[in-house]
């Protein structure tokens, strides 16, 4: 499994990201996708889910009407779209190869993060 996460960066309170993850090495478009992220000192928390099709999504409250999970099987490619961010966002956001919400095993199926930081 390889998954390679882009689009992290500095953003202000209120700004917006796209989070895009790069899947090979597997059949992406035979897996439920998850995006987790880790907050400097805190324990991995589960954020978003999506099915095969991706007809189907799943949200933490904290992020609900705020990111959105999208993927495009013919790229290989997950995203995540951070509208209204705020600096409670701020974590290493991981894509992996689970469902969610549960993230027990996690670390096996995930790829190196990348780095969002909200802050004025």
């Amino acid at each position: 499994v390889q998954l390679v996460e882009s689009g992290g960066g500095l953003v202000q309170p209120g700004g917006s990201l796209t989070l895009s993850c790069a899947a090979s090495s597997f059949a992406f478009s035979s897996y439920y996708m998850s995006w987790v992220r880790q907050a400097p000192g805190k324990e991995p928390e589960w954020v978003s889910g999506i099915n095969i099709n991706g007809d189907r999504t799943w949200y933490v409250d904290s992020v609900k009407g705020r990111f959105t999970i999208s993927r495009d099987n013919a790229k290989n490619t997950l995203y995540l779209q951070m509208n209204s961010l705020r600096p409670e966002d701020t974590a290493l956001y991981y894509c992996a190869r689970i469902s969610g919400p549960a993230i027990t095993g996690w670390e096996a199926w995930r790829g190196q993060g990348t780095l969002v930081t909200v802050s004025s």
